[in-house]
């Protein structure tokens, strides 16, 4: 995380930041991020009992820009909206474009701008979730702000995270980026349709720099645009569902209707 570029403080966490009372104490940096993430976590330990209350599956889409986050909704949305029902938050530091493109899928999409901040934390879904009514959701997909490092570090509340590598990037970014591939519980190998064009990509050798992580995250070839290699896909996402209806969180009641979610 990166205390020069000011992405610790988001527009949804600055009226967290700690301030001793009377002026009393010192204010450093460390202290100011600690406070920060503490808060963050307990955001989002609330955001997933609002998950697991309502039975849904969140998963969390993190990747560099333009690796087909977007592109991998819009296609999972075309196999499982008979299936199941979907929604999407997204977030960029500008524009409704990717929203725009969901809602066309006839989904509801909450976008999140972000201004500055190069990733979304807890307390900024907590506040698109009251947008969204979680009783008429399956599966919520955070679309993360494409990044390939300060998103990793902050908990959203979801219970899976996914991390997408398009053949484009090079396949020594799990190498170069270990925090985020560490992280990941699915890494989704995107536009394999490119490969023939690419002398520079080995799925081999971006699956072997995954697993000297210590990973053992199953490894996904697809292009979501050519609509290949999507099955494995579709079927990860029903296992985890099905795995967390049938063994849900203490005090959760999938399917039951609880309190909506409170302004805070």
């Amino acid at each position: 995380m990166c205390d020069t570029c000011g992405c610790n403080l988001t527009p949804a966490n600055r009226q967290f930041v700690y301030r001793p009372a009377n002026g009393e104490g010192t204010v450093t940096a460390v202290s100011v991020l600690s406070h920060l993430l503490a808060r963050n976590n307990d955001a989002a330990a609330h955001n997933r009992q609002h998950f697991d209350a309502h039975g849904v599956l969140a998963v969390n889409l993190m990747s560099s820009p333009g690796a087909g986050k977007t592109s991998l909704l819009e296609a999972t949305i075309d196999a499982l909206k008979d299936e199941f029902r979907i929604a999407v938050i997204e977030g960029d530091l500008e524009t409704e474009n990717d929203a725009r493109r969901i809602r066309a899928k006839g989904v509801p999409a909450i976008q999140i701008t972000t201004g500055s901040a190069c990733h979304l934390d807890a307390h900024m879904v907590h506040d698109a979730l009251h947008e969204l009514a979680l009783d008429d959701v399956d599966i919520l997909f955070i679309e993360n702000v494409g990044n390939l490092v300060c998103p990793a570090s902050f908990d959203l509340g979801q219970h899976r995270h996914v991390v997408l590598l398009a053949v484009t990037e090079g396949d020594d970014k799990p190498a170069k980026y270990p925090v985020m591939f560490r992280v990941a519980e699915a890494v989704l190998v995107t536009k394999t349709d490119l490969l023939p064009y690419l002398d520079d990509f080995s799925i081999g050798h971006a699956s072997r720099n995954v697993r000297e992580l210590a990973n053992a995250a199953p490894i996904m070839p697809m292009s979501a645009r050519k609509h290949v290699g999507l099955d494995a896909w579709l079927d990860w996402l029903r296992g985890e569902l099905a795995a967390r209806r049938a063994h849900p969180a203490p005090g959760s009641v999938p399917g039951h209707a609880s309190a909506p979610i409170a302004a805070e």
